[in-house]
C-alpha cells in the first residue's frame, strides 16, 4: 500500500514539474502567434501586453527547435525590423534569461517604445544555425493585440491630451513650422540677392547720376545761346554805295 501511494506521488510530481513547464510557456504566449519557420518555432508578440503607446515595450520571440527543445544559443545572427505605418527599425535580439538563473530559456526581446497606438509588424530575418529564417508577424485580432492608446485604460479620467495624441500634435506642428521656416527662408534669400545686386550697382548708378547731370546742364546752355542767338534784332540792308557815302 505504501509502495503504492509512494508511486502515485511520483507520478503527481513528474505531471506537475511538466505542467510547470507547459505553463512557463503558454503564460507568456497566450496572445502570441505560432509559426514554423524551417527547422523553428517561432511565438512572437508583446513582451508585456496589453501593449500602450509611449511605454517601454518589446517584440518577445520564444524560439524552440523541431523537438520542442528551447534555443538558448541564439547569438546575434537573427534581427527583427518593427515596422509601423510607414517607418521601420531594424532591432537586436537579446537573449531575456540565464539558463539555470532567472527567466524562460528561449525567450528573445528587443526592446522599444511603440509611440503611437495601431497595427505593428515585427519582421524576423537573418538566419539560425545556419538556417536562413524570413517570417512576419503582425498584430490584430487573430494574433496578438495592437498598440493601445493609455488613455483608453487611464483611471480617473483627466482632460489631458495622452502621449501619443501630444506626439502627433508635435509632428503636426513641426512639419507646419518647417513649411513656414522654409518660405521664410526663401524671402530672405531673395532679399539678400537684392540687396547684393543693388550694393554692386550702386556706384555705377552714382555715375550714371552724374553724367545725366552734366549731360543735362550742357544741353541747357546749349538751349539758352540758341534762344539769345533767335531774340537779337536782323541787322538793316545797305547798299554798297550808301555805305561808302555814309563812311565819307
Amino acid at each position: 500500500m505504501r509502495r503504492k501511494l509512494g508511486r502515485i506521488a511520483s507520478v503527481a510530481v513528474v505531471l506537475g514539474l511538466g505542467a510547470l513547464l507547459v505553463g512557463a510557456w503558454a503564460g507568456p504566449a497566450a496572445a502570441h502567434e505560432g509559426k514554423q519557420v524551417g527547422r523553428y518555432r517561432f511565438v512572437v508578440g508583446f513582451g508585456d501586453e496589453p501593449a500602450y503607446a509611449g511605454q517601454r515595450n518589446s517584440v518577445q520571440l520564444l524560439l524552440s527547435d523541431a523537438r520542442s527543445k528551447p534555443v538558448t544559443n541564439l547569438g546575434d545572427t537573427l534581427e527583427v525590423m518593427v515596422m509601423a505605418g510607414r517607418q521601420a527599425q531594424d532591432l537586436a535580439l537579446e537573449p531575456f534569461f540565464e539558463v539555470g538563473e532567472f527567466g524562460t530559456p528561449g525567450d528573445y526581446r528587443a526592446f522599444f517604445i511603440p509611440s503611437t497606438p495601431g497595427t505593428y509588424t515585427f519582421h524576423f530575418h537573418g538566419t539560425i544555425a545556419g538556417q536562413k529564417a524570413e517570417q512576419d508577424f503582425t498584430s490584430g485580432p487573430k494574433t496578438f493585440g495592437n498598440v493601445q492608446d493609455p488613455a483608453q485604460a487611464a483611471f480617473p479620467k483627466l482632460n489631458q491630451p495622452s502621449n501619443a495624441q501630444i506626439a502627433q500634435r508635435l509632428d503636426r506642428e513641426t512639419a507646419r513650422l518647417d513649411g513656414a521656416a522654409s518660405a521664410s527662408e526663401r524671402r530672405m534669400r531673395e532679399t539678400s540677392a537684392r540687396v547684393t545686386v543693388l550694393s554692386i550697382l550702386g556706384p555705377f548708378g552714382l555715375l550714371l547720376g552724374l553724367f545725366g547731370m552734366v549731360m543735362t546742364g550742357i544741353a541747357l546752355k546749349t538751349a539758352k545761346r540758341a534762344l539769345a542767338t533767335s531774340s537779337r534784332p536782323p541787322v538793316p540792308f545797305q547798299d554798297e554805295a550808301a555805305r561808302s557815302r555814309v563812311e565819307v
